[in-house]
C-alpha cells in the first residue's frame, strides 16, 4: 500500500535542489536528497540518504488544479499555492521520515502547506518535525 502526501507552493516558490537541501540541514536532519534532482523534470522514485542509509520517496511536480479537484475542500486553504509537490511512499518508516523532513523543510523555507489525504489533516511545520522525529526513532 502506498501513501501520498501533498505540499502547495506558488511555482515561483519551488525550490532548486541547492534551496532545498540547505532548507533540510537548517531544520537540524541529516538527509540529503538527490544531487541530480531537477524540479519540475523529476518524477518517480528519488534517492535519498537519510542519516548515513539509502532511502527515498516518489515525487512529482505538478500544478495544482487536478489536486483541488480532487480536494476541493483545500481550495481556501491554498490561496495563491499554484504548485504541488505530491510524495508518494510504501510503509517503510525511512522513507516516510524522507517525506516528512523535506516536506517541513517546504514548509518551514517556502510557505508551503503540506497536506496528508488519509487523515484529511493539514500539518504545521512543528506537526512535520515532531512526526518526523518519531518515524525516525521508529526505524531504529
Amino acid at each position: 500500500m502506498s501513501l501520498e502526501q501533498h505540499a502547495f507552493l506558488m511555482k515561483g516558490t519551488v525550490p532548486s535542489r541547492t534551496d532545498w537541501q540547505a532548507a533540510i540541514t537548517e531544520i537540524g536532519f541529516d538527509m540529503q536528497i538527490d544531487p541530480e534532482l531537477k524540479p519540475f523534470e523529476a518524477f518517480g522514485f528519488l534517492p535519498c540518504k537519510l542519516e548515513g542509509r539509502d532511502s527515498g520517496f516518489e515525487i512529482y511536480y505538478d500544478p495544482s488544479d487536478e489536486l483541488l479537484t480532487a480536494y476541493p475542500q483545500l481550495k481556501e486553504n491554498t490561496g495563491l499555492r499554484d504548485y504541488s509537490i505530491s510524495f508518494r511512499w510504501g510503509g517503510d518508516m525511512a522513507e516516510c521520515a524522507c517525506v516528512l523532513i523535506a516536506s517541513a523543510a517546504l514548509a518551514k523555507s517556502f510557505g508551503a502547506l503540506v497536506y496528508y489525504p488519509d487523515d484529511n489533516l493539514l500539518y504545521s511545520y512543528d506537526d512535520l518535525v515532531r512526526e518526523a522525529k518519531q518515524a525516525l526513532e521508529e526505524m531504529k
